[in-house]
C-alpha cells in the first residue's frame, strides 16, 4: 500500500503528506534486501497508472525484485482495479498510532489461484522462502484461496513458510463468512513451517474466542505453543514480539520464540526504547529472524537480530527499514551507541 504520513500533525489537520510504500508482507522483503543484503522478491498486483509506477519505483528502492508484479487495468477512474492507501499517524506520548486504510477494490484484493506461476517462482527462480501472512490472505475470499495455492506449492518444492497471523478485525469483518474462511486459514497453517502470531491472534484466526484471562503475555504464548503443536505439528518454530507500552513514544521491546526441540526462549529485553514510528516493528522482527535463520545463525541470535532491528525501524518514519546490517549486529550484542564520523 501507499503509506501517506502526515509527520507530526493529525489526518484530520494535514495539508501535506510524505509517501511511504508499505505492507506487513512486504516490509519483510524490504528489510532482508534493503538491510541484509539478501536477493527478494514481492508478488503482488498493482493498478496500471501513475501511482502504481510510484509505488513500484518506491519498491525498487530497496532492492526487491518488481519482476512478478502484475499490472491491473483501473479502467481510467480506478473503477477496475485501485492501488491501496494508507493514512498513518506515528502517534506521541499518550496519542496512540492511528491509521485510515482505503484499499477496497484494490489490485492486490483481486488476485486469485491462477494468477501467479508457483512453478516459476520456485523451479525457476529457485525460491527457498515465502513470506506472507493474514493481511495478504483476508484482502478477499480469493486471496484466502491464492494464499492456500501458494503455501502449498512452497511446500511441494521443499520452502520454508513463514506466515504472520496480523489478525485484522476490519478485514475479517469485509470478507464475512467468518466460520467458513477459518477453516481455509486453518488448511493454510496445516503448510506453514514458522508462525508468527500471539495467542489471541492466533484464536481469533482458527475460529475460536481470544483468553479471556489475565495471563501475562509470555504465559499466553507458552500456553498457544502447547495447543498450535498438536494441532499443526510440522510448526517447527513459533515466535512473537511481546511490547509493554508506556506511552506512544516510549515502549519496553522485546520477543520470544518456542521449537519442539528447545521450547521456550526468551531475548533481551529493550526497555524504555524511544519510537519515532511503530510501524512495521513486527514485520522487521521477522526480517531480522529470518534473515538469521537463512544464514545458519543459533536461534538466540536470529532472535536478538530480529529484536534489535525493530527497534532500529521504530526510530525513522516509514514502515520500511534504513538500518544496516552492521547497526542490527551492534544492537543485538549490545556494544552500545557510538557516533560515527
Amino acid at each position: 500500500m501507499l503509506r501517506l504520513d502526515p509527520g507530526e500533525t493529525r489526518i484530520r489537520d494535514a495539508r501535506r503528506f510524505d509517501v511511504h510504500v508499505g505492507g506487513g508482507e512486504f516490509n519483510v522483503a524490504y528489510a532482508l534486501s534493503n538491510c541484509f543484503d539478501l536477493r527478494t522478491a514481492v508478488i503482488t498486483a498493482l493498478a496500471d497508472n501513475e501511482v502504481g509506477s510510484l509505488m513500484r519505483s518506491l519498491i525498487r528502492h530497496g532492492g526487491v525484485d518488481t519482476s512478478m508484479i502484475s499490472w491491473s487495468d483501473d479502467g481510467g477512474t480506478g473503477g477496475l482495479a485501485r492501488n491501496g492507501l494508507n493514512f498513518t499517524e506515528r502517534g506521541y506520548g499518550m496519542r496512540p498510532a492511528f491509521g485510515v486504510s482505503d484499499r477496497a477494490q484494490s489490485a492486490a484484493s483481486r488476485m486469485a489461484p491462477g494468477d501467479v506461476d508457483w512453478e516459476a517462482v520456485f523451479t525457476g527462480r529457485g525460491a527457498r522462502w515465502l513470506h506472507t501472512g493474514g493481511v495478504f490472505t483476508t484482502l478477499s475470499e480469493s486471496t484466502l484461496r491464492l494464499t492456500l495455492q501458494a503455501v502449498r506449492a512452497a511446500k511441494k518444492h521443499g520452502a520454508v513458510v513463514s506466515y504472520d497471523v496480523n489478525f485484522r478485525p476490519s478485514l475479517w469483518q469485509a470478507l464475512g463468512d467468518y466460520e467458513a474462511h477459518t477453516r481455509i486459514v486453518h488448511q493454510i497453517f496445516e503448510h506453514v513451517d514458522i508462525l508468527i502470531t500471539n495467542e489471541p491472534e492466533y484464536r481469533l484466526s482458527i475460529g475460536e474466542p481470544p483468553p479471556t484471562d489475565d495471563l501475562p503475555s509470555r504465559d499466553q504464548f507458552a500456553r498457544m505453543t502447547e495447543d498450535v503443536h498438536k494441532r499443526f505439528p510440522q510448526v517447527s518454530l513459533i515466535a512473537a514480539t511481546q511490547r509493554r507500552t508506556t506511552s506512544a513514544s516510549t515502549n519496553d521491546w522485546a520477543a520470544v520464540a518456542w521449537t519442539p526441540h528447545d521450547g521456550l526462549i526468551h531475548s533481551s529485553t529493550h526497555e524504555s526504547l524511544d519510537i519515532l514510528d511503530r510501524v512495521g516493528a513486527g514485520d522487521s522482527f521477522v526480517a531480522g529472524l529470518a534473515y538469521g535463520l537463512l544464514t545458519a545463525q543459533t536461534l538466540e541470535w536470529s532472535l536478538e537480530l530480529g529484536v534489535a532491528h525493530g527497534a532500529l525501524v521504530m526510530t525513522t518514519p516509514g514502515d520500511t527499514s534504513s538500518a544496516r546490517r552492521t547497526e542490527v549486529e551492534a544492537l543485538a550484542a549490545r556494544r552500545g551507541i557510538v557516533a560515527v564520523r
